[in-house]
């Protein structure tokens, strides 16, 4: 059985505007779409309304909220399955235990302007940082345009352990779904230490380092279908810089975060980190191995 694609709501319109993006998804993937609300009303309600057989009234609101976002799912793409669920648990543990059995998972960010805009929530962070499955958070403009785009373009950013990576299979398969090109971005950079003035030297360096960028992406891409031919950019500055500075021109930016069993903690890497707080369009974190 296929996996559906699921969705934290809380009746913010950012998580409103997830359900219509992952709406859109899953109709893309010919996959279902589940509706997930959880939060710990008990702790804030007590127990007398339960003990008087009536549902606490932060459950009733929860119930609203998913059954307003599933009606909205079902107008914006009527040919998706949809299903709901209200659990009384901390929305962070909630999602990544449905990560398990989800083949992604999408998020929206609260924030009005400015400064607070660019914050990530704590719950899309830790969701990101866990999850079991690619986690989609939305950013930027939010324009839901997922057929065609704006820009027509999904952004990879490739690593040194690009060759066999789940990020860059979930990216040739966004692409494949949009109809869009593929942008395949190496960052690289020249260590203060080893420039040099002498005028037989001067850029050496720099060209070594911007070889060995190209050669990663090379064979990062050796076994992408022939037929999706990728844009392949090797650009210099900073890995997230370059990523920040490429997003503007892409609907989607791929990433891939190791996860390892033996580390505690958030394992999002300074990378995926930064970008998740200051994309200016939707971030998909895919798990890595390792």
């Amino acid at each position: 059985m296929d996996l559906p694609i699921v969705v934290g709501v809380d009746g913010s319109e950012p998580s409103m505007r997830a359900v219509d993006w992952a709406a859109d998804e899953a109709a893309l993937r010919g996959v279902a779409l589940r509706l997930v609300y959880a939060s710990l009303w008990e702790r804030y309600e007590g127990v007398s309304l339960a003990q008087d057989l009536v549902k606490p009234s932060e459950q009733v609101m929860a119930e609203d909220i998913v059954r307003v976002a599933a009606e909205r799912a079902r107008l914006r793409q009527a040919g998706v399955k949809v299903s709901t669920d209200v659990l009384p648990e901390e929305p962070e543990y909630a999602l990544v235990r449905e990560s398990r059995e989800a083949i992604a998972m999408v998020l929206g960010t609260r924030g009005r302007s400015g400064f607070v805009e660019m914050l990530l929530g704590s719950v899309s962070l830790t969701v990101a940082s866990h999850a079991a499955c690619p986690v989609i958070v939305l950013r930027g403009s939010h324009d839901n345009q997922v057929r065609a785009g704006r820009h027509g373009r999904v952004l990879l950013g490739v690593g040194e352990h690009g060759t066999d990576s789940a990020a860059l299979r979930f990216a040739v398969q966004e692409a494949r779904l949009r109809g869009a090109t593929l942008d395949v971005v190496r960052a690289w950079r020249c260590p203060a230490h080893e420039s040099t003035d002498h005028p037989l030297m001067a850029g050496e360096p720099a060209r070594l380092h911007e070889q060995h960028a190209v050669e990663v992406l090379a064979d990062a891409l050796k076994d992408v279908p022939p037929d999706l031919e990728p844009r392949r950019r090797t650009l210099e500055g900073p890995v997230r810089q370059v990523l920040l500075a490429a997003a503007h021109e892409a609907d989607l930016l791929v990433v891939g975060a190791r996860r390892s069993p033996e580390r505690f903690g958030l394992q999002l890497g300074r990378v995926a980190h930064g970008v998740l707080h200051h994309a200016p369009c939707p971030v998909a974190v895919v798990p890595e191995r390792g």
